[in-house]
């Protein structure tokens, strides 16, 4: 009997905790809600970093990004992508494009294709790394060639002047080594206006007396033959019409001169703990009401999945405004002198409904991010207003 008795139990015992069809529909039915509560979540946040979707992400160590690129990144930029100084950079986008011809010749073709047509085109850049002669010419009687850069109006006419047009020329050391730079925005801009238009350029090199020079006396190192850091690129600086006002109103300090953030942004994520003091109530530990005041708010780009396409920052600390402002305001709360009218109405009950001014950002910083874009190009952009420098009553 005892037995049976203990089977019973044990059939009773796995039907309570065996999950009910209903049970599992609403389980099912939260992950979905998550899901898309995150998908919706991401999505707006790219549209604060103004793209549609996610470029593609980037295999680490297949493609590296241009080392003037980097170079630029950490001229405008500390080390978690807050901008140093906004007018550093002309304009608030830099995209890099390489060459898509490798042609044996000195001839360039690069694919614009991802730069928008609203987009306003500030300069561009024609960037060619120059190699050492070789040593058999090494003694050549000249010492400066003319290198002239050409935009192709007609591939069937290149040799004739109609089928160019000259954009920029200059004298070069024929024994130096190193990187030219030649401007060539008329053409990117008749590029971008006309998609068909883009032909690519023509490089010429000649001789101070209009001849034309030795291949094996002046070189530029190409996409076939050279590695990846030397490779022809082109360098596009402009503006996609993003920026705010808030720029100029937000960084000025009392004498009007533009203020640079010296903001102390820790560059790894905050603990678990320090998330959930972010998260707490607005009183301290003893009771009383805590004071507005900024508070840390890490962006992780690699918890949102981004890290594949993200060169820089890993992440950036966008802080956020915390705490009451609670009747006198007092100056260290720095607040406007509406929020003071706002808080004495309130104390004196003046009139119903009036609540006690805000602690908000009054201060906003730029961040810049360095990324790969979908045709493996390397951007870097500049994004007003993602960082609370300082907090206030409002």
């Amino acid at each position: 009997m005892l037995p049976l008795i203990v089977f019973f139990f044990s059939c009773v015992s796995i039907s309570t905790t065996r999950p009910t069809l209903n049970y599992l529909e609403n389980v099912f039915s939260m992950e979905n809600e998550s899901t898309e509560f995150r998908s919706e979540a991401i999505k707006r946040l790219l549209e604060v970093f103004g793209m549609e979707d996610a470029p593609v992400t980037i295999t680490r160590g297949h493609k590296q990004p241009p080392q003037y690129m980097l170079d630029l990144y950490n001229t405008v930029a500390d080390v978690d992508g807050v901008t140093k100084d906004p007018h550093l950079l002309e304009g608030n986008t830099v995209r890099s494009f390489f060459d898509k011809l490798r042609s044996e010749q000195i001839e360039f073709l690069f694919n614009l294709s991802t730069v928008a047509r609203s987009e306003k085109v500030l300069t561009a850049e024609l960037h060619l790394f120059k190699l050492r002669p070789q040593a058999s010419v090494i003694f050549n009687r000249h010492h400066f060639c003319q290198v002239s850069v050409y935009q192709l109006l007609d591939n069937t006419k290149m040799n004739i002047s109609q089928g160019k047009k000259l954009l920029s020329s200059r004298l070069i050391p024929i024994h130096s080594s190193g990187w030219e730079v030649f401007t060539i925005t008329q053409a990117v801009r008749s590029w971008l206006m006309n998609e068909g238009s883009n032909l690519g350029l023509l490089v010429t090199v000649r001789t101070l007396s209009g001849s034309q020079m030795d291949v094996k006396t002046v070189r530029f190192a190409s996409g076939r033959h050279h590695h990846h850091s030397k490779q022809p690129m082109l360098v596009l600086f402009t503006d996609d019409g993003r920026r705010t006002t808030s720029l100029e109103n937000t960084l000025k300090d009392s004498n009007g001169s533009p203020e640079a953030p010296s903001l102390p942004v820790p560059s790894l994520p905050l603990s678990s703990a320090g998330h959930r003091a972010a998260r707490s109530l607005d009183y301290e530990e003893d009771g009383e009401r805590m004071p507005c005041q900024r508070l840390p708010l890490y962006v992780d780009f690699e918890e949102i999945g981004w890290s594949g396409w993200i060169v820089s920052p890993r992440g950036y600390n966008a802080y956020h405004c915390k705490g009451s402002c609670p009747f006198p305001l007092g100056q260290n709360m720095r607040p406007t002198n509406h929020a003071t009218v706002q808080s004495i109405i309130n104390a004196l009950k003046l009139t119903k409904g009036i609540e006690t001014p805000c602690c908000v950002p009054d201060k906003l910083f730029s961040i810049n991010l360095l990324y790969f874009d979908d045709d493996e190009n390397v951007v870097l952009k500049q994004y007003d207003d993602m960082v609370a420098g300082s907090c206030g009553c409002h």
